[in-house]
Parts: C-alpha cells; sequence; structure tokens
C-alpha cells in the first residue's frame, strides 16, 4: 500500500516552482448571497479547519457570493496571507448593463484585480485566473495585460480557466515566444461525470506545462447521491442566485446518465468503506495531469469528509469500473486514430513505444 496523502503533500503548480496542496479549498460556498452558501461563521470554520490542517491553495473569483467571497477570504486570512496561495479570477461582470465590466479585455482585467485586491486586503494575488473565454478578445491583449499585472507585482503566476484548448495552446505558445508570463494552471470542469477534458484539454496542459485544477470533481454533489431520478424534472433559469439544484441543473449535471454513474460510485464506497464524495474525489487524483481538484464544501461535516478522499485507494478491479460507467466517446481525431488499419498504416507493423 502506497503512503496516504494529506493536505501537506505539496505539489508543484504547472512548470512553477509554487507548492499547492493536493486539494484545493473553493470559497464559491463563502457568503450566502446566492441563497445556498455558507454563513459567515460557517465559512470562518472551514477556512480554519482547512488551514489548520496544512492546506495552502484557496479559490474564489471576483464575483463569487456577489462579491462576499473574497470579502469574507479577506477578513479570514488577515494574519496568515504570506503562507497561503491565493488564486482568483476576473472576467465576470461586476455591473449589470456596463459592456466593459466583464469580459476578457484590459479594462475588465485591470479593475476586477483592483477590486478584488482591495476585497481580499492584500497587495498581491498569487494566481490570477482568466475565468470564462469571451471569444471577443485579441489574445495579445489578454497576455500583454496579463505580464503587466506580473511586471507590476500585483500578480505571481497566471492560470486560465473553462477556455477551448487550441486557445489556450496558441496563447502558451505566444507568451513563450514573445518572454511573457506563462500560464501556470488550468481549471476546467472535471469529475466522472464531465470527462470529455480528457479529449484535448487535459493532454494540452500536460504538454504545455499547465497543472489540471479540477472544478466541480463531484459534480454540483450528483456523485454524492444527494440526487434522484425524480429531481431531473425541474426546470433551470440562467440566474446562479435561488438554489444549489438550479446551478447543478444550469450546468447539465444532472441527468439520467450521471445518475447511473453516482450509483457505481456509491457501490464502490460501500466496497471501500468510504463516502461517494471521497471515492469521486480520490478518482480525479488518479490523473497524473491533475494538481489539486477544488471542493467547494458548505459545511464543516462536509470539509472533513472530502479531506478524506486523499487516503482512498482502488484496486484495479474498481478503477476499471469507475472508468467503464463515466467512459466517453473520445470523437475525431481521437478515435480514428487509433483504429487498427489506421496504426498499420502509420507504423507498419513495427512496435514503437510512445512517450509518458
Amino acid at each position: 500500500m502506497s503512503t496516504p496523502l494529506t493536505l501537506q503533500s505539496y505539489r508543484l503548480l504547472g512548470r512553477s516552482g509554487l507548492r499547492v496542496s493536493p486539494l484545493a479549498l473553493g470559497t464559491m460556498t463563502f457568503g450566502s448571497d446566492w441563497g445556498w452558501g455558507a454563513d459567515e461563521d460557517e465559512a470562518r470554520r472551514l477556512f480554519d479547519t482547512y488551514v489548520d490542517r496544512g492546506g495552502n491553495f484557496i479559490d474564489t473569483a471576483s464575483m463569487y457570493t456577489a462579491g462576499s467571497s473574497e470579502r469574507l477570504l479577506g477578513r479570514f486570512m488577515a494574519d496568515k496571507r504570506e503562507q497561503l496561495v491565493i488564486a482568483t479570477k476576473y472576467t465576470m461582470n461586476r455591473r449589470a448593463g456596463d459592456p466593459n465590466a466583464g469580459g476578457n479585455h484590459r479594462k475588465s482585467m485591470v479593475h476586477s484585480v483592483e477590486d478584488s485586491l482591495r476585497k481580499l486586503r492584500t497587495d498581491y494575488i498569487d494566481l490570477l485566473y482568466l475565468h470564462v473565454w469571451d471569444f471577443t478578445t485579441p489574445v495579445e491583449e489578454i497576455l500583454r495585460g496579463l505580464d503587466d499585472l506580473v511586471r507590476q507585482g500585483k500578480v505571481l503566476y497566471l492560470g486560465i480557466s473553462d477556455t477551448p484548448a487550441w486557445q489556450v495552446s496558441r496563447m502558451q505558445a505566444i507568451a513563450d515566444l514573445r518572454g511573457w508570463s506563462p500560464l501556470v494552471a488550468l481549471q476546467v470542469e472535471y469529475s466522472l461525470a464531465e470527462r470529455t477534458t480528457e479529449r484535448d484539454l487535459i493532454p494540452m496542459a500536460q504538454e504545455m506545462g499547465l497543472g489540471v485544477i479540477p472544478w466541480s470533481p463531484l459534480a454540483g454533489g450528483v456523485l454524492t447521491g444527494k440526487y434522484k431520478p425524480s429531481d431531473l424534472k425541474t426546470d433551470a433559469s440562467a440566474n446562479p442566485a435561488g438554489t444549489r439544484h438550479n446551478v447543478v441543473l444550469a450546468h447539465n449535471m444532472l441527468t439520467a446518465r450521471n445518475l447511473e454513474i453516482a450509483d457505481e460510485v456509491g457501490k464502490i464506497a460501500a466496497e471501500l468503506g468510504k463516502s461517494r464524495a471521497q471515492v469521486a474525489l480520490a478518482w480525479t487524483l488518479l490523473n497524473p495531469a491533475v494538481t489539486s481538484p477544488l471542493i467547494g464544501a458548505r459545511t464543516l461535516a462536509q470539509l472533513e469528509d472530502n479531506i478524506g478522499a486523499l487516503e482512498v485507494e482502488f484496486d484495479e478491479s474498481q478503477r476499471a469500473r469507475l472508468d467503464a460507467i463515466s467512459a466517453f466517446e473520445p470523437g475525431f481525431p481521437h478515435a480514428m486514430v487509433r483504429l487498427p488499419m489506421v496504426q498499420q498504416v502509420v507504423f507498419g507493423g513495427a512496435e514503437v513505444r510512445r512517450r509518458g
């Protein structure tokens, strides 16, 4: 048996020298502004427990819970700032009706970062992500703006989230060629319920030197068994406020297929004597590209349970069952290049060992 991980089993983030815990504390649950988060006292307990256990990697964003997430985190970390790796994101609209109050462009970037620095009560951000690709801003504008923030000392490292793989790889190549600050982290949805990031995004991250940070590794709680087929009948809205159930529906995480995956997770959890959440989280850590999945607990009990995922060990049969129930179609060109005929015409029957 291998030695179990702990929050102090620090890992390097991408091609940087930055050390981060193998589970990151997500703080989209800090604040009840959206109707389903933790109040200030509970959020403080979550923060203290994670940090006291040796956790150092904390994730937020400019407008999580309408800004309360960053404000609360700023208060909580006041006397622990230097020991923590604080990641935040820009892109979300900060002022309804203002076309420049959100997006990937420089004006949005600079004002969002200044606002985050004020709310976090700090003079620098350890890791700044572009939050969501807007399909409108030139990549050179983004990269030069991010590099300026690093040169100014307001940001130490850069990451990107929720962006097509071809665009991320293009940006990384441009940054390298021009001597601008590279991207070191890729935050994407990745779980047993959402594995299509294995097609291009995750291999790209490995090749280009970005550590993968999975968000929603529990598929919004679907993999914990909290939802039933009857929950599929509710309509979702585009507003994150209201209930967590609505958020899960809006992200298309609550489906009949994902409920079947959750059932298999439950069977394996029973075999191992672990919780479903621990099994689902531990599965994401099997991927060597993954640096630190985000855990978004709302209660202290959930957080403590999530941390227990670091102690889960699967046998080969259990891992194979999870992989099989969650299998996805690789699509073109991935399926085509694996065909025996194609392999024959490429390699001529010779055995060639692949890197990695």
